[in-house]
């Protein structure tokens, strides 16, 4: 899971909670608004993409859209990266 370094992130509960179902966490570095621009891309794409046109009534089905999504955007989509 990735974050920034609010005070929230950083509290000993919520990493031992973290750690306990086995999440691997990630904070950007401090004062680099840079670490999360891949992240926050990403979750602007999923939600504009797939998140907004669609109904999730449970986690389950919530899981089930976001491995579809990411199996989608991984192996399926067309990318165009353009070198100059």
């Amino acid at each position: 899971m990735h974050s920034d370094q609010g005070w929230q992130y950083q509290h000993p509960l919520y990493q031992s909670l973290l750690r306990q179902h086995g999440i691997t966490q990630s904070m950007s570095r401090k004062g680099n608004c840079l670490d999360n621009l891949p992240a926050e891309s990403f979750f602007n794409l999923i939600k504009r993409e797939y998140l907004n046109r669609v109904e999730i009534t449970s986690f389950k089905q919530f899981k089930t859209v976001i491995d579809q999504y990411i199996h989608w955007y991984n192996q399926v989509r067309i990318s165009v990266n353009k070198k100059e």
